[in-house]
């Protein structure tokens, strides 16, 4: 994974240094629409069983550019990280 923000993840970054993108692996979805991650980017990701991802999509026009799996977790963290400075303002007022 890239180069991590102070609130512990890679995404969501605006920071282009810090940004990071590339192919790690590709995957097949079955008839039932279901696939693996490789179990080496389940271990460097931290992923493992039970773990809740979040699915997160870019929509371009009507169609879906972009797939984004992040823990749960960090999720939370981003929210926490983007939305915690804006709501202290706002509760300040």
């Amino acid at each position: 994974m890239g180069t991590e923000s102070k609130n512990g993840s890679c995404c969501g970054s605006s920071n282009e240094e810090t940004a990071c993108c590339k192919v790690e692996s590709v995957v097949s979805v079955d008839e039932r629409g279901q696939m693996v991650l490789p179990k080496d980017i389940r271990d460097r990701a931290g992923i493992g069983a039970g773990d809740k991802l979040a699915v997160v999509i870019w929509e371009r026009g009507d169609e879906i550019c972009c797939i984004t799996l992040i823990k749960v977790e960090g999720l939370a963290e981003m929210v926490k990280g983007h939305l915690g400075p804006i709501m202290k303002d706002v509760l300040e007022e």
